[in-house]
Formats: C-alpha cells, sequence, structure tokens
C-alpha cells in the first residue's frame, strides 16, 4: 500500500513538472517527447540535432550506443526535469552556446561565433575556448550521472581526407581538455568525428560555413541516472 502511494505521489509530481517545465530558453519550446514523457521513442532526434539531415553517414556505431533511446513514464520526466536543470545551468554560465533540450539529452553547439574558437586548419584550444570549456567542465562536474559525446565537424574547404582528420583532432582536443586538463573521467566521455560529411548549413556561403566549422556536444543521462529515476518512479 505504501509504495501504492508512493507511485501515485511521484505521478502527480511528473504531472507538476510537465506543466511546470519551460524556464529556461533550452526548455520552454520542449514538448513531452522531448521531457522523455513519451515510451518507445528513439535516439534519432538527439543524433540529427548533431549531424543535420546526414543521420547515418560517416563516423562510427559509437553514437547509437552513447545515447541510446529515450526513457518514458514517470521516470522519464524525473530525469527530464534533471536535464533541464543542466540545460538552464549550462546557458545561464556560457550565453553564446547554442543549447537544446532534445529527447532526454542537451545538445550544445559551439561554432565560430559561440564560445570555442578554432584558428584556420588548427585544432588547439586557445585561451578564450579555455574560459568557455572552464565553465563547462564546471556543470559537468556538477551533474556527474550524465555522459558526453564529442562530435567534429568541418566546412567543405579543402580536401575530404583533410577535413575528417581536421574534425577528429578538434574533437580530440575538446575531449581531452576535459579529461587531461580539468579532470573529469575519461569513461564519461566518446569522440566522434565527420569531417565535412553533415553540414547543417549553406556551404556555397561564408555564413553557412562557419555555422559547419562546429563541435557538437550531447550530454545524456547515464545508466546510474536512468536506474534512479526508474526506482524513484516504481518502473
Amino acid at each position: 500500500m505504501k509504495k501504492t502511494f508512493k507511485q501515485i505521489g511521484v505521478l502527480f509530481f511528473a504531472l507538476a513538472l510537465i506543466t511546470s517545465l519551460g524556464s529556461c530558453e533550452a526548455t520552454k519550446n520542449a514538448n513531452n517527447k522531448q521531457k522523455g514523457a513519451v515510451i518507445g521513442a528513439g535516439s534519432g532526434a538527439i543524433l540529427g540535432a548533431i549531424i543535420g539531415n546526414n543521420v547515418g553517414k560517416g563516423g562510427n556505431g559509437a553514437i547509437g550506443a552513447v545515447i541510446g533511446g529515450v526513457v518514458g513514464g514517470t521516470a522519464g520526466v524525473l530525469i527530464g526535469d534533471k536535464m533541464d536543470k543542466q540545460a538552464q545551468k549550462i546557458e545561464e554560465e556560457i550565453p553564446g552556446a547554442q543549447v537544446e533540450r532534445v529527447d532526454d539529452g542537451i545538445v550544445v553547439t559551439f561554432d565560430e561565433n559561440s564560445g570555442v574558437y578554432f584558428d584556420t586548419a588548427k585544432y588547439n584550444i586557445n585561451a578564450a575556448s579555455q574560459a568557455t570549456l572552464d565553465k563547462l567542465a564546471n556543470v559537468l562536474r556538477e551533474y556527474p550521472d550524465t555522459d558526453v559525446l564529442v562530435v567534429g565537424h568541418t566546412d567543405s574547404v579543402g580536401a575530404d581526407a583533410m577535413n575528417m582528420t581536421l574534425s577528429k583532432n578538434r574533437a580530440m582536443a575538446v575531449t581531452n581538455y576535459f579529461t587531461q586538463t580539468k579532470g573529469l573521467s575519461p569513461s564519461r566521455f566518446t569522440t566522434n568525428w565527420f569531417g565535412e560529411e553533415a553540414p547543417i548549413a549553406d556551404n556555397n556561403t561564408a555564413e553557412g560555413r562557419a555555422k559547419n566549422r562546429r563541435v557538437n556536444l550531447a550530454i545524456v543521462p547515464n545508466a546510474k541516472m536512468k536506474d534512479d529515476a526508474k526506482k524513484e518512479a516504481g518502473q
């Protein structure tokens, strides 16, 4: 009987969350699926946010394994609340970053206009980029029950092979900064890269190329967060 009352209480809490979420820019337009309240959804939305309309091209199978599927029901709503708070924290700490709440995860995009800068054909983390990544590292440290996928991209200028290597080096530079310089656990991070194969804007324009030269981070709940939410929800 106590368990039944607990489940009812959690359900009312979940319903309250659904109606009250939306305080930050990243979450105000999110729907129930993005909150994790829909059962059976996969990871396609996060993949789309990371690699545009090029899901399945380039890279390797690690992306799907890291992202996994959306947790449904009350547990999904509990997870959604935690991820909403983390997304809001990122927005507060790094105003220039593009932050999106997608399914159970958070997608952060850094391009040449949003906080992480790479010189042409370079992949070293410069001082301005370090300041941004330091702030994000602090948020990741505050929310330890998440895993992070780092994905690198380039525009279409230059040879395909060169761009693939450049996107790899830039993504690895970001991952290594978090793990080697800031001391975050390497087990939380997976790194992938797509070169010029996954544009999100028109490579025929300077503005489009600047958007395509980017690094995405997908922050997703780890197994512990999912298990804890399911236990709390009685699922």
